[in-house]
């Protein structure tokens, strides 16, 4: 069976070791005369694919009939060629040379003709699998590139997911290149139990979906699953999509939670310049919410942050942001919106109540950003003017129930025993 890996919690891996598992994974597979598509992330994620695009292509590109990529999205925007160009750390000149054989593509999600139906979940499954919270069939559909290839290569990073628990693997698939209507169907499922109960997670029922859905890609797929921390490679673990995953989701699971005694009545987080929209720099919320105190403050801070979301604004801008029992108190009048955006809507609000028609968040949600005033308080967030903040002086302050965190969105916070001090809802 094939395996190789390595991963670290005290150093991490330098290119030499990379190329080396690398090598010794593809090394164990038969490739000669078969075409190769290898799945990567967008820039939403930190990892360094300049070396890994590098390595790939010098390991395969003359041993295989065809290598392209395909980025990902879901149902993130498509990335221009100079953008896509800096991500894998190449330039106009070699994309013209070196690289003229590899084919680089965006998962256009949004054209007719994109996807192709592989089959379905019965009802019978999706009762088992979601406990009984949904009684359904639902259709599976995605890109129909993948049957133009004899091996599908799944390349990326895992880390705390708000939706499955921990993202990579088979993730890169569902939803990254499949069709809306199983992304709708899973990402509110997992809205329904709720974002702080799933993150952090490894095996969940969201999980097991993607698992069942995967059942019905008859195209071999092989993982090539890493674990980045400050923006170096820790972990790179190549195999069958499963267990490839499950060891990267164990070293995640060192790496990228931390574990606080006490939660905060003001938590800053600081999103990085990749989330350049509120869709993806929600993220902030999702990897903070669990340390926040009831009655507490979260603040997404993100000057560069401009829009709501550039795919799914007009929804967001109907609904606004809003507890989960919002929208399943009131399900007539939302049923019509797509699960993804109430996924989206609920986890950014975060837990809360609502009864006899008047909602209660656990906490107040607070955009500094770039977003204007009357936007933010239509969408029933709190508004503040990020040049009001001077973060240097909320730094250092944890013991007066102060947080701020650097680049949030990836390390997932936690209390140690949270029972007790902050409040889960059912």
């Amino acid at each position: 069976m094939l395996f190789a890996g390595k991963g670290f919690t005290d150093r991490f891996l330098d290119e030499a070791e990379v190329y080396g598992v690398l090598k010794d994974a593809f090394d164990q597979l038969d490739l000669a005369g078969r075409r190769v598509l290898v799945l990567i992330p967008d820039k939403t994620r930190s990892c360094p694919l300049p070396t890994l695009f590098r390595a790939v292509v010098d390991l395969l590109l003359y041993r295989v009939r065809g290598l392209d990529f395909l980025i990902a999205l879901g149902t993130h925007q498509p990335m221009p060629k100079e953008e896509i160009h800096h991500m894998l750390g190449i330039s106009n000149g070699e994309r013209d040379s070196l690289f003229r054989q590899v084919g680089i593509f965006n998962h256009m999600w949004s054209e007719p003709g994109t996807f192709a139906m592989i089959g379905e979940i019965p009802a019978s499954k999706i009762r088992e699998v979601t406990g009984g919270r949904m009684d359904q069939t639902v259709p599976i559909g995605v890109n129909r590139m993948i049957f133009d290839y004899d091996l599908v290569m799944i390349l990326g990073p895992t880390f705390p997911h708000e939706v499955v628990g921990f993202s990579g693997g088979l993730k890169y698939i569902f939803p990254g290149i499949s069709d809306w209507e199983f992304i709708n169907f899973f990402h509110w499922f997992s809205a329904v139990i709720t974002c702080i109960k799933i993150i952090g997670t490894k095996h969940t029922p969201v999980r097991a979906l993607i698992n069942e859905a995967a059942k019905l890609i008859k195209t071999p797929v092989v993982n090539v699953n890493l674990v980045v921390h400050n923006d170096q490679l820790a972990g790179c673990f190549i195999g069958d999509p499963y267990e490839a995953w499950s060891h990267a989701a164990d070293l995640s699971e060192k790496l990228h939670i931390v574990y606080k005694d006490e939660p905060y009545r003001l938590v800053l987080g600081i999103a990085p310049q990749m989330y350049d929209d509120l869709w993806v720099a929600g993220k902030v919320m999702y990897k903070l919410e669990p340390v926040v105190a009831d009655g507490g403050e979260l603040i997404i801070y993100a000057p560069h942050v401009k829009e709501i979301s550039f795919t799914h604004g007009t929804y967001l801008d109907q609904i606004g942001y809003h507890v989960r029992d919002y929208f399943l108190k009131q399900w007539e009048k939302f049923k019509h919106i797509p699960g993804g955006v109430l996924a989206h809507s609920t986890h950014v609000r975060g837990i809360g109540t609502f009864e006899n028609g008047i909602e209660k968040p656990r906490i107040t949600v607070t955009l500094a950003t770039g977003i204007p005033k009357e936007r933010v308080e239509k969408v029933s967030l709190k508004y503040l003017d990020p040049t009001t903040i001077d973060v240097d002086s909320l730094r250092g302050r944890e013991r007066e129930g102060i947080l701020v965190v650097d680049h949030a969105g990836e390390t997932l916070y936690r209390l140690r025993n949270p029972e007790g001090k902050i409040t889960i809802y059912d």
